[in-house]
């Protein structure tokens, strides 16, 4: 199985080729992808010159346009599928199916990966991009169990690339609208979600609390370990008391379950984080490429040494072991 690892800026793209991975991903500074924060992401020279770099060490790029142009706006998004093509790219990541269809006809001989922004989860679903447009791996959405993935893996006619670290998303990916309803800037459209711009942290009596644009997310006690303000995220008022409503403020680690997923046929397993720190990528590349080569060989994994790196130092499994269905 594929080692795909995030990289938000050029050294963090060094850090997880030096690290390990099989594969980085990454996208434009612009409305393209899915993480457009100041700071992030390639510019055109950029991209060149780190798709090289991947490549002296045998490691592929996957540039990642994964976010909805807007009508009669998509010239941006058509640069951005012609640029990541002349630079290199081993695949192009996307989720509109009109930039997909571009994209086909366009460099019919480019790979091209179905982002989970497509929110495609299941085998009608998926065969129909595989059948009309040439995808060859499809990124699930992180509301799967494992049998239900390797049920799809069956059915279809492409690779299968899963979530195994980082943030945990239970919401329909390309289809949330908590963020915009907030901040007025869309995931889907714009690339943000809850962006740095509209966050605010501030102490009350001891406790501090956090905000997103004008909404209070949540309040932490002295000592609290305190998660970044996402809507989905926070602590909300009920009928039946206080408390994380959609999802608690903790992160997917699939660690436990490597030969599960290597048993249902999965291709890839990809490290969610490309606004994440370079101590980050590196830490959890190498510590998922020990598993990952200890599996190969047969032998016993290396004990778990991400705790640190997880949201709120507490981890989930999610949807891979739906005890609640």
């Amino acid at each position: 199985m594929e080692l795909i690892c995030p990289a938000g800026t050029p050294a963090a793209l060094r850090t997880a080729v030096d690290a390990g991975a099989d594969a980085v991903y990454c996208g434009f500074a612009d409305a393209t992808n899915a993480r457009n924060f100041p700071g992030l992401n390639f510019n055109r020279r950029e991209m060149s010159e780190g798709i090289a770099y991947a490549h002296r060490s045998r490691a592929k790029v996957l540039v990642a346009i994964n976010t909805f142009p807007a009508a009669g706006a998509q010239e941006l998004w058509y640069s951005a599928v012609d640029d990541a093509v002349a630079a290199g790219a081993d695949a192009l990541i996307i989720a509109d199916v009109g930039l997909i269809d571009h994209a086909a006809r366009t460099h019919p001989r480019q790979r091209l990966h179905l982002s989970v922004q497509a929110a495609a989860s299941n085998p009608d679903a998926i065969g129909f991009y595989v059948r009309r447009f040439g995808i060859k791996r499809v990124v699930l959405p992180r509301v799967l169990t494992v049998s239900e993935i390797a049920a799809i893996t069956r059915a279809i006619e492409c690779e299968t690339e899963v979530f195994i670290f980082g943030g945990l998303c239970v919401m329909a990916e390309g289809r949330c609208s908590l963020s915009s309803h907030v901040t007025g800037q869309s995931p889907n459209m714009n690339g943000v979600c809850s962006p740095a711009s509209h966050v605010v942290y501030r102490e009350e009596a001891g406790t501090l609390v956090s905000r997103l644009g004008d909404f209070t997310i949540n309040r932490f006690a002295k000592g609290e370990p305190a998660a970044y303000p996402t809507l989905c995220k926070g602590r909300f008022k009920t009928s039946l008391g206080s408390g994380y409503l959609f999802e608690d403020p903790v992160s997917l680690d699939a660690a436990a379950i490597l030969p599960s997923l290597r048993a249902a046929g999965v291709a890839a397993l990809k490290i969610e984080g490309r606004q994440r720190s370079r101590a980050y990528i590196e830490g959890v590349v190498r510590g998922f490429r020990e598993q990952l080569d200890a599996l190969e060989a047969g032998e016993k994994p290396p004990a778990d040494r991400l705790a640190a790196l997880t949201e709120g130092q507490n981890s989930t499994l999610g949807a891979y072991r739906k005890n609640w269905r």
